[in-house]
């Protein structure tokens, strides 16, 4: 047999391969997600004056479609409307979540950028020994979140999600340099890499929408296609870093080998 449906093909690029399994991103038996309504799975209703309600649907969400894909536990810290400010800042000590995971995915932006304007700065913001020094901005406050993160597992793998991109105008520069940013922040933090949406995922324009929104929001195919990019990128990563995730299984162990 030929090991070449396990290891990383030449040329290759990110969700070339779309694995109904999600592949190696099995191998973690806990992740943490750390994210807004895309992961809260959050659906668009109507009340009977047709104004928008919002409702979170964890059920439906991607990280709870990846738990039934790949028998990984994802405990989903997210909700409607989170900003990397407010879950540092009161949301994540308000519900005990900042919890010991193997590994976790974080997956922000769209509201501090787009929706309350805070201002992204760079990953200049970013003091990772010393946190309090960064500045009250997206990407100051981001590094403060992957900080705490290593604080509690200094061994956890970290994986950053970027923006998709939408056909705009004047959004898509934001979210493309936001992404460059992204890319310099995880050679801040050790194990911590680029699930690179913004670069190889699909842009999440008006034609996409039609048949995977409902509304602005996913709808339920929308959020499992998602859940099926999210795990075969962290499948590329592992095929493109397999030495990284050689220990996996002793993250928080205190086990070691010399070997690696």
């Amino acid at each position: 047999m030929k090991m070449d449906f396990f290891t990383l093909l030449p040329g290759e690029k990110p969700l070339d391969n779309i694995k109904p399994t999600c592949g190696f991103a099995g191998i973690f038996k806990e992740i943490g997600v750390i994210g807004d309504s895309l992961s809260s799975g959050e659906f668009e209703a109507h009340d009977e004056d047709g104004n928008i309600v919002y409702h979170d649907m964890y059920e439906y969400s991607w990280p709870s479609v990846l738990g039934h894909l790949t028998g990984t536990v994802y405990h989903n810290y997210s909700r409607g409307g989170m900003t990397a400010k407010e879950f540092y800042g009161s949301y994540a000590d308000q519900n005990g979540f900042w919890q010991w995971n193997q590994a976790y995915i974080i997956a922000l932006g769209n509201n501090d950028v787009f929706v309350l304007n805070h201002p992204v700065g760079s990953a200049l913001d970013i003091h990772p020994e010393n946190p309090k020094a960064n500045p009250d901005t997206f990407f100051g406050n981001m590094g403060r979140i992957v900080s705490k993160l290593k604080r509690i597992e200094k061994d956890a793998r970290i994986f950053l999600v970027s923006m998709q991109r939408r056909g705009e105008e004047y959004g898509d520069p934001i979210i493309c340099a936001a992404a460059e940013e992204m890319k310099k922040m995880c050679q801040l933090f050790s194990y911590t890499y680029l699930i690179d949406m913004t670069g190889y995922g699909p842009v999440y324009d008006e034609q996409m929408r039609k048949t995977f929104a409902l509304g602005f929001h996913p709808n339920a195919m929308g959020y499992y296609s998602y859940a099926l990019m999210v795990g075969n990128y962290i499948d590329y990563i592992i095929r493109e870093n397999p030495k990284d995730f050689f220990e996996v299984p002793f993250i928080g162990k205190g086990y070691k080998n010399k070997d690696i």
